[in-house]
């Protein structure tokens, strides 16, 4: 890779031993993928929750955290993913004091380095929105590809030791998505039923994600008759990226960018009302027993949460059913103040911070609560949770509320 002057400072080490790491790794990263130099980014969005970091991850964190402060301090703005452990209900969903002693140790790696602990993966409803053309290193699959697609700013996935090396160079390879050649579209996807309800954006997501099946496909997706706002948006990329590992999608007319495409228009593909309901029949399960409903991945928006507590208000949630919506610390506060807290979690309901539920020990709280059938209108988690051991239902948050009244999958 080409360096700079200021690289190969970092590189021989006079800027630090936390930045001579980060640019080493990004080094290695970029040659991986070619990349010829690198490019300032004006943020990075960090994943490093406890359960994937473990006993080694945070203990190298500290590692780089215990140099000085000028050096340890990162370049750019840096905000979280969500975390592992809200340590305002942990006990309640069956997490343990281990857990939390872990939580609270990554938390102070992370702080040393100057990182803001916003613990969320809807960065761009809750923070600050990158714009057009505007590079940035997030880590959160479901930012990304919104980031990429609906705001136009550029990014690959980036690990969580990229993130945080990216926050300490402030800049990251050029490769990918940060190029203008990898924004081509190579796909055409026709929708022929418009998705009622935000379980539907997703089961669109993931019929589109499986039909691409690379991180380097980018589908033009036509047919649609009106904008589908933000929340839509989110459910729809959250699943296109994980069922399909795509980053970038256009809408024409919707989406930031143009649709131009890397060679000739392909012949597109035809989505129907027969296909989204082929997908949500994968996930059917009428009569069982309920014991979990999640709201998560992503996160939830304040209007998801006012939607909430208007599907719960004077209902109560079945004793055997547990209920767990999950949002950003910036829209927990808004929601306390606004009293729409209140209001769900007078059904029995726990409403979460700064979590997420795949990424809060999901198998372990499944084992602690003896929890197998689970219920949620995300299509991303239904589709993370079976290597967890659960049996997921995928439906629209109205069914997913009544279930959890009826203690049933209706």
């Amino acid at each position: 890779m080409r360096l700079m002057d200021e690289e190969k400072a970092m590189l021989a080490g006079e800027f630090g031993a936390p930045r001579r790491w980060a640019i080493t790794h990004q080094i290695a990263v970029g040659e991986f993928f070619d990349a010829a130099d690198f490019v300032a980014v004006s943020q990075a969005h960090i994943m490093a929750d406890t359960e994937s970091l473990g006993e080694a991850g945070i203990g190298f964190l500290e590692e780089l955290a215990a140099a000085s402060e000028p050096e340890r301090r990162v370049r750019v703005p840096a905000v979280t993913d969500p975390r592992g452990i809200d340590f305002a209900v942990y006990r309640r969903l069956g997490q343990s004091a281990a857990m939390a002693a872990l939580e609270t140790r990554a938390i102070g790696a992370l702080s040393a380095f100057g990182v803001l602990m916003t613990d969320t993966c809807i960065n761009y409803q809750t923070v600050m929105a990158p714009l057009r053309g505007e590079h940035v290193a997030w880590g959160d699959t479901g930012s990304v590809i919104y980031a990429n697609s609906v705001l136009g700013a550029r990014s690959n996935f980036e690990g969580g030791p990229s993130a945080l090396a990216a926050a300490l160079t402030g800049r990251t390879p050029r490769y990918g998505y940060h190029l203008d050649t990898n924004r081509r579209a190579t796909r055409r996807v026709r929708v022929r039923a418009r998705p009622r309800d935000l379980s539907e954006w997703g089961a669109l997501g993931a019929v589109v994600g499986e039909a691409c099946g690379s991180y380097w496909q980018v589908p033009v997706i036509e047919g649609l008759a009106a904008v589908p706002g933000s929340d839509a948006l989110k459910y729809f990329g959250a699943a296109l990226a994980s069922f399909g590992s795509v980053a970038l999608f256009h809408m024409p007319g919707i989406t930031a960018e143009e649709a131009v495409f890397a060679g000739p228009r392909p012949a597109p593909i035809s989505i129907s009302r027969a296909d989204l309901a082929a997908f949500l029949a994968r996930y059917a399960a009428s009569g069982d027993k309920l014991d979990v409903v999640v709201f998560a991945a992503p996160q939830l928006s304040l209007f998801e949460i006012a939607a909430v507590a208007d599907a719960l208000d004077g209902r109560r949630v079945h004793r055997d059913t547990t209920v767990i919506v999950a949002t950003s610390p910036e829209i927990k506060h808004a929601a306390d103040r606004m009293g729409l807290t209140g209001r769900i979690e007078a059904s029995g309901a726990v409403v979460a911070q700064g979590i997420c539920f795949y990424q809060s020990y999901a198998r372990e709280i499944a084992e602690a609560n003896g929890w197998t059938r689970l219920m949620t209108n995300s299509a991303k988690l239904v589709n993370i949770l079976g290597g967890y051991g659960y049996r997921s239902s995928l439906a629209s948050l109205d069914k997913c509320i009544d279930s959890a009244v009826a203690g049933r999958v209706l």
